[in-house]
């Protein structure tokens, strides 16, 4: 199978185009390396350093496609509140681009990687048979490419499925973007001697997901001709954890023994986030094989290898007012 994936250089993205060459088919994909890392690429793999939105050109290096796996995405829910322009170009834009360039050429299958955004801030756990609800920009950019996928796949016979990971961790994550992946910033501030930031009292709660759990439902997403047309949550459903705990962990791992630092509440922040995994569990056999603690430990592991890094606050802030985050106003970072 010829397999393209955008965001190819980015966290999840790598991690798929290795297990997609592991099992022995043609790998290619694209990236603007504003999330990702060159060098997350595999040597076999074929990088097109393209944006999602220049669709001309997605049309040109799709060619000969049979499955597409979209994980680019600017996932940034919390800059979305005030970079809503900048995050929703990425997310909806990016990904009606790349639909039109696929079914141009003729792609057999689509696999969309949303995010638990969609939900918003309903009763937990999330099940997919539940009406998306979300209450941020990127949520609704988000579901907005889900219902185009959708529409446009029936209309002209593309099969398609919607992943939807949820705070997916380990190696190759980006950790100097201060706006998004709590756990990496976390433990790049710690090994720089800083303390955890945490927005409001911490009893946020989250569960995490490592991501060869992620990659191995993605697999079965992509390639098991049964499972079509299915919106599967992928992720656990146990280990659920507060933020404020998981700066404990990640204190614990990196030595730092130092409180956090508590900052106003991020706007229009998710408190209780976390999906079943029946659905998983019953049609891509999905077990966590990672627990939360595993995850500190290889993530701290693969920052201390690769080293830390100052914050980049290169991507824009387009509303600045008194609702955006201290944080990102005076790169506190």
């Amino acid at each position: 199978m010829n397999i393209f994936i955008t965001g190819i250089a980015g966290f999840l993205g790598s991690h798929l185009a290795d297990r997609f060459i592991e099992l022995g088919h043609t790998v290619s994909g694209n990236d603007t390396l504003i999330g990702g890392y060159e060098d997350n690429v595999n040597p076999k793999a074929v990088l097109y350093k393209v944006d999602c939105c220049d669709r001309l050109r997605m049309n040109e290096i799709m060619q000969g496609t049979d499955i597409v796996v979209h994980a680019a995405a600017t996932a940034h829910e919390g800059l979305s509140v005030v970079s809503p322009d900048f995050i929703t170009k990425n997310i909806f834009q990016a990904s009606v681009s790349v639909i039109s360039a696929a079914l141009a050429n003729k792609v057999k299958r689509f696999v969309y990687c949303t995010s638990m955004a969609r939900y918003g801030d309903q009763q937990t756990p999330f099940t997919e048979d539940m009406q998306p609800k979300p209450v941020d920009p990127y949520g609704i950019a988000k579901v907005a490419g889900e219902d185009v996928l959708k529409a446009l796949s029936e209309t002209h016979g593309m099969e398609w499925n919607i992943a939807v990971p949820h705070n997916i961790v380990g190696p190759r994550q980006r950790y100097d973007d201060p706006f998004r992946n709590v756990m990496s910033i976390m433990i790049n501030r710690n090994l720089q001697g800083k303390p955890a930031i945490i927005y409001g009292n911490g009893l946020q709660t989250r569960c995490f997901s490592y991501i060869t759990d992620c990659v191995n439902c993605l697999e079965r997403m992509s390639l098991d001709s049964s499972i079509v047309n299915q919106i599967i949550n992928i992720g656990p459903d146990e280990g659920t954890i507060t933020i404020k705990e998981l700066a404990a962990l990640v204190a614990n791992e990196t030595g730092l023994n130092m409180q956090p630092i508590h900052m106003e509440d991020r706007p229009r922040e998710v408190k209780h986030a976390m999906c079943s995994a029946d659905k998983a569990r019953s049609l891509l056999n999905y077990k966590t094989t990672t627990d939360i603690q595993t995850s500190v430990i290889k993530t701290t592991e693969y920052i201390r290898r690769r080293g830390i890094k100052p914050f980049d606050y290169t991507f824009p802030l387009e509303i600045v007012n008194d609702k955006t985050p201290k944080t990102w106003k005076d790169r506190l970072i």
